[in-house]
């Protein structure tokens, strides 16, 4: 009996351990899985955060459009609602009595293939003036300068032979990706912009990127007073395609 109630101490110490480990596992997985969560949602939130687009079919309002496609930089991230760069370049061309109604077609997180992929959508508005800019994460993650370069072609033409007037704006890349890669990469601007002759800002975030106040700690996007810095440095290409 003594040997057998030793058995079942030694069991249940057993059993006991198992369960704190098991039980230590879940915790740990939940941890890590609430973590990894978080990224999701980090990574959601550029890649799903729905677009401040203002609703087209406005019977009130006739003026035509001014479409800003693009990903985080034109919707915004990071900022309070009206502070993106389309909401300034708003307030600009008002200031100055065009009559035209700027809308928001940003998406956080958007590549060239996700705005090609929305094209459509955009031709759909009948906008007299789009913004193009793109490119921005395909060059963050890495992706082939060759894909970046076609899905950008195919969203100009897709533009182009809709009649629309376009404004392309570029970006370029921290010096860390290297020389050949950054340099092939800023090309694809400039090439297409020659390709189809539409004007091109080369770097949207000029007077921005690296001045004090103007961008977010994460180094990537504007602040409410760079992104109307951005409205400024795209007025000058956007005002020559409209009419008072």
């Amino acid at each position: 009996m003594r040997q057998f109630g030793v058995v079942l101490i030694v069991a249940a110490s057993v059993l006991y351990l198992n369960g704190c480990k098991t039980d230590r596992a879940s915790k740990e997985s939940s941890t890590i899985d609430s973590r990894t969560s978080d990224l999701a949602k980090t990574d959601a939130s550029s890649t799903t955060a729905p677009p401040r687009i203002e609703p087209v079919n406005n019977s009130q309002d006739k003026r035509p459009l001014i479409v800003s496609f693009g990903d985080s930089l034109t919707a915004g991230y990071g900022t309070e609602a009206g502070q993106t760069y389309p909401d300034y370049l708003q307030a600009e061309l008002d200031s100055r009595g065009y009559k035209y109604r700027v809308v928001n077609a940003g998406i956080s997180g958007n590549t060239t293939k996700d705005g090609l992929e929305r094209v459509n959508n955009i031709i759909a508005m009948k906008p007299a003036v789009v913004i193009v800019e793109f490119g921005g994460n395909d060059g963050l993650r890495g992706l082939r300068i060759e894909d970046t370069r076609a899905n950008l072609d195919k969203i100009l033409q897709s533009l182009k032979s809709s009649g629309t007037k376009i404004v392309l704006a570029g970006i370029t890349l921290p010096p860390d990706y290297g020389p050949d890669y950054i340099k092939q990469f800023n090309a694809t601007y400039s090439l297409l912009a020659q390709k189809y002759h539409v004007p091109m800002l080369p770097f949207l975030l000029k007077g921005v990127f690296g001045v004090d106040g103007m961008m977010q700690p994460d180094r990537t996007h504007a602040t409410a007073s760079g992104n109307k810095v951005v409205a400024g440095n795209l007025l000058p290409f956007v005002t020559p395609l409209l009419t008072k």
